[in-house]
C-alpha cells in the first residue's frame, strides 16, 4: 500500500498555534502523529511525506524516523535541510516525483503546481507546504477556475492538519474520495 502526508513538523512547537493544531505541546503532537501512522502503516507499505516532516533536534529527528512503520521516501520541502545522519535513514529523497498508484499517475511536490505533467491525462497532483492557510484557500480557488475552462484540476492538499487528513498518512483512493475528486 502507498501512501502520503506532509507538513508532520515534528518537534516544531510553533506549528501547534499557526495550524491551531489540537495538541497540548510538540511532545503530544509528535506522539499522537506516530501513534496514527503506525496504525495505518505496515512495515511494507510506502509513505511518501511531501516535506517538512521534521522541524529541529537531528537526535529527536532520528529517534521518530525509526519508529515510524514503513519505507519512507521524502519528497523535500522548504524545511527539510537534514543533511546528516537523517538523510541516510530515508529510502529515497527528492525535489519532485511521478509515480504510479494502481491505475494512476500521481504528481508529488511539496509546493502546490497548477499546471503539472499529465494533467490532462487524469494525473493527480498531492501537495503540502501551504497548510491549512489562506493559500491553501487560493489554491483551491485556482482548482475552480481551471474546472470553469474545462481544464482538469485533481490538485489534494496532504498537510497533516487538513481536516480529512486527521494527522495520518492516507491512500490516494482515500484523499480522492474525501477531496470529491474520483470522476474528475
Amino acid at each position: 500500500m502507498i501512501y502520503y502526508i506532509a507538513d508532520t513538523h515534528f518537534g516544531h512547537k510553533n506549528i501547534l498555534k499557526y495550524d491551531k493544531r489540537p495538541f497540548a505541546d510538540t511532545e503530544q503532537m509528535d506522539e499522537e502523529i506516530i501513534r496514527r501512522w503506525n496504525e495505518r502503516v505496515c512495515d511494507d507499505d510506502t509513505v511518501y511525506v511531501l516535506g517538512d516532516a521534521f522541524f529541529k533536534g537531528e537526535e529527536r529527528s532520528i529517534e521518530i524516523m525509526k519508529r515510524l512503520n514503513g519505507h519512507k521516501r521524502l519528497i523535500r520541502g522548504n524545511h527539510d535541510r537534514n543533511n546528516g545522519k537523517l538523510l541516510k535513514l530515508w529510502e529515497s529523497v527528492s525535489e519532485y516525483e511521478e509515480i504510479k498508484d494502481g491505475g494512476h499517475l500521481v504528481v508529488l511536490s511539496h509546493y502546490p503546481i497548477m499546471f503539472y505533467n499529465h494533467q490532462r491525462d487524469g494525473a493527480v497532483m498531492l501537495y503540502g507546504h501551504v497548510h491549512n492557510t489562506r493559500e491553501w484557500e487560493l489554491v483551491e480557488k485556482w482548482q475552480q477556475e481551471l474546472l470553469q475552462m474545462d481544464i482538469p484540476a485533481r490538485i489534494i492538499n496532504v498537510g497533516c492538519m487538513m481536516e480529512y487528513m486527521d494527522y495520518a498518512p492516507k491512500t490516494l483512493d482515500e484523499l480522492l474520495a474525501a477531496n470529491n475528486k474520483e470522476d474528475h
